[in-house]
């Protein structure tokens, strides 16, 4: 079966499945329906803003009361945003950034300035997971984002912070939700949301399905998604409960690499929708990735209680690349020549897999020491990860042009057998004590201790193996910070954290390409004031600065970390109702960059490449009071200019992006209904998304404008 086929036939088993799954539950329980009379028009009741997450430490927590910068778009949100993806979430967040976040690829970010790691910066409900494909969002309950160092609750990841994913879970009533969506590009999307209890109420169930034919703004990055969960729980008894959730995803994807500079030194004028990676043997990125999740709660008391949980994340892609590098006739590496002319590899790398374990087991409790109240929690992680791949093959192939394309042969021949290059073993023991000093005064102290061990495969020498690199040390990493209620209402903090991140990986072409760097630090100080204006209402302002190692390509083409980058930034935010009809979300962060210390003036004083100085995002929906159930929104994005290269020779300019939408809640027969439209880049504004500096440096365009029409049913 072809796949346009496919992903609709999908859709129509979703709508299908759903509506039989409704019937079912009417046939399962007649006795709830007759006396409930149904309104012409339903809206919906459910929370403007998410008021809590985990992602901040060891247990759900109130925002307020959290001394760290968060962000949460909870399930309900996504469906009034139609965001699909976490590009999609990242434009109502200023401090979240692409990083070579390639169409088709990886969707790779920033935060604070600083890239996340793949391996360790992205997690499904605290655990590791690899972010090298877009990870679903269809069985997404949260999509929570930290800002800043994680060290004491996650161990290693990259200084910037960490994406959290919070996994559906089993309703008590039943949930019956069916999403379909066309774009005007061809993009067909259909999603199935089923939840409840079994006749058994101790058992429940969530099952998610989703299916999607992929048409891209840029032309010929076609591609296709399939995807199914399920999560199900058993309330063994009032103090014991049972989770698992399983999830399955295969992606399939032609992939849009990005443009360098013409003469390696101005920006070149194209469309947002040229695709470079067009040759008639070019091929799809194949990736498959899932997920087997566990946990078990045990409550002692009201005031003590343990966790137990786990997550087997395995990950793997074939990779094809038509890939423009350089320009061979101006011997230009990296740099398109003054023409448009590019070099053509061949690019294969295939059965790349990951398969990271995580483990954590949590005891958390309530006791007094005198007038001292203690909230404890303690603990133990573990964490190995396999990552393997084989040679790739990355030959000249001919020539092409950016404003002419040409067809070339490409060159010959494959990648190589595949085995284990690195693995990764973490082992963590962590507590944490937030002691309330008085009404108003709240210490959380705390600490993890990690021990980290990498084995590299370092290459061959006249046929043999040579041993591989490794890496045994440990680490201690405090955090220590005061929460002072000004009100109830108003929460100061000040906080001081380290942080421990995994050697960047050098990128190819470099002398120690594939090699990873040893473990570093950071460290971060940070204030802040929060304040719940209104239950549906809630504003917040930090301050901050983060330190650590610097990492890049020196003079002799090794990847090093030599000096130090600092990220001093301003981050504000505003979130929820301000009038009935008024709902407003605005998101706001000033970053200054400075790299020091590595004794080259090309480097020393200059802005960090991909950062602005300055990128807001502005979110304001209405209700229609004359036209019950219609709402309209839109979405101002502002990003201020961003250097290109290292030295800051090269800036691309700033750029407003007005995203535009309105829905309209009613019912279509005794189904509840909200029917949705948005036109993306309503003035269809060129602009540089992402400016890599990966492989040797990347531009990427953002999107044309693009329609598209969503209809949700609620049986």
């Amino acid at each position: 079966m072809s796949t346009p086929n496919f992903a609709v036939s999908a859709i129509a088993l979703a709508v299908l499945q759903a509506m039989s799954g409704a019937a079912r539950a009417e046939a399962v329980a007649p006795a709830a329906a007759p006396d409930q009379t149904m309104p012409e028009v339903v809206v919906s009741g459910v929370k403007v803003r998410a008021s809590s997450a985990s992602v901040a430490g060891f247990s759900n927590a109130p925002l307020l009361e959290t001394p760290a910068s968060v962000s949460v778009l909870n399930a309900q949100q996504m469906l009034d945003l139609q965001i699909r993806s976490t590009t999609d979430a990242a434009k109502f967040d200023a401090s979240l950034s692409d990083a070579y976040n390639a169409v088709g690829y990886a969707e790779q970010f920033s935060i604070r300035g600083f890239k996340l790691d793949n391996a360790s910066s992205y997690r499904k409900d605290g655990m590791a997971i690899a972010g090298d494909t877009q990870i679903p969002l269809e069985n997404k309950e949260q999509l929570e984002v930290l800002k800043g160092l994680s060290g004491l609750q996650s161990g290693v990841s990259a200084p910037g912070g960490v994406i959290n994913f919070v996994t559906k879970r089993p309703t008590d009533t039943p949930l019956r939700t069916v999403v379909l969506e066309t774009r005007e590009r061809g993009t067909l999307y259909g999603a199935v949301d089923l939840g409840g209890r079994f006749e058994d109420s101790r058992f429940g169930y969530r099952i998610n399905a989703a299916a999607e034919r992929l048409r891209s703004y840029i032309k010929g990055a076609d591609g296709n998604r399939k995807f199914v969960s399920a999560a199900f729980d058993w309330r063994i008894s009032p103090q014991a409960l049972l989770q698992v959730d399983a999830d399955y995803q295969r992606k399939s994807q032609i992939t849009a690499p990005g443009y360098q500079l013409l003469n390696n030194a101005t920006l070149p004028n194209v469309p947002a929708d040229q695709l470079l990676n067009d040759q008639p043997w070019t091929r799809p990125v194949e990736t498959t990735s899932s997920n087997v999740g566990v946990r078990f709660d045990y409550k002692f008391s009201p005031d003590w209680a343990a966790t137990i949980s786990a997550n087997q994340h395995n990950f793997k892609r074939d990779d094809y690349t038509a890939f423009p590098y350089g320009c061979g006739a101006q011997d230009l590496y990296p740099g398109f020549c003054g023409n448009g002319d590019y070099d053509v590899y061949n690019y294969i790398s295939k059965g790349e897999k990951k398969s990271p374990l995580t483990a954590q087991a949590l005891l958390q409790g309530r006791f007094a020491t005198g007038a001292l109240q203690h909230e404890l929690t303690a603990g133990a992680s573990f964490f190995k990860n396999s990552e393997k791949w084989g040679d790739y093959l990355y030959d000249y192939s001919g020539t092409s042009n950016i404003y002419r394309p040409v067809v070339v042969t490409p060159a010959p021949g494959d990648s190589g057998p595949v085995t284990e290059r690195r693995s990764d073993n973490e082992r963590g023991l962590f507590a944490q004590d937030i002691l309330s000093l008085n009404q108003q005064l709240k210490l959380h102290a705390g600490a993890r201790y990690a021990q980290v061990k990498r084995d590299e495969y370092v290459g061959v020498d006249a046929g043999k193996v040579l041993p591989y690199a490794h890496t045994d040390v440990g680490f201690w990493l405090p955090n220590l910070a005061l929460v002072y209620n000004v009100r109830p209402n108003v929460a100061t903090y000040v906080s001081y954290a380290q942080g421990l991140e995994h050697g960047g990986v050098a990128p190819m072409g470099t002398a120690n390409q594939r090699r990873a760097l040893e473990p570093g630090k950071s460290k971060q100080v940070e204030v802040g004031v929060k304040a719940d204006i209104r239950p549906d209402l809630s504003a917040s302002v930090s301050l901050f600065q983060i330190r650590k190692g610097l990492e890049y390509t020196d003079a002799a083409n090794t990847f090093v970390r030599n000096g130090e980058a600092q990220n001093r930034g301003l981050e504000m935010a505003l979130a929820g109702r301000v009038t009935p009809e008024l709902l407003v979300g605005v998101s706001a962060t000033a970053l200054n960059t400075q790299q020091s210390g590595t004794g080259s003036a090309t480097l020393d004083g200059k802005r960090v490449t991909d950062v602005a100085a300055f990128k807001s995002s502005l979110y304001a929906k209405y209700a229609v009071p004359q036209v019950r159930g219609l709402d309209v929104a839109a979405n101002w994005v502002y990003s201020s200019k961003k250097a290109f290269d290292a030295a800051n020779t090269v800036f691309v300019p700033s750029y407003h992006v007005m995203n535009l939408s309105a829905s309209y809640a009613t019912r279509i027969g005794d189904v509840a209904t909200t029917l949705r439209a948005n036109v993306d880049n309503a003035f269809d504004k060129f602009y540089w998304r992402d400016v890599t500096p990966d492989l040797g440096g990347y531009l990427m365009p953002g999107a044309s404008r693009t329609f598209r029409v969503s209809a949700q049913f609620d049986l």
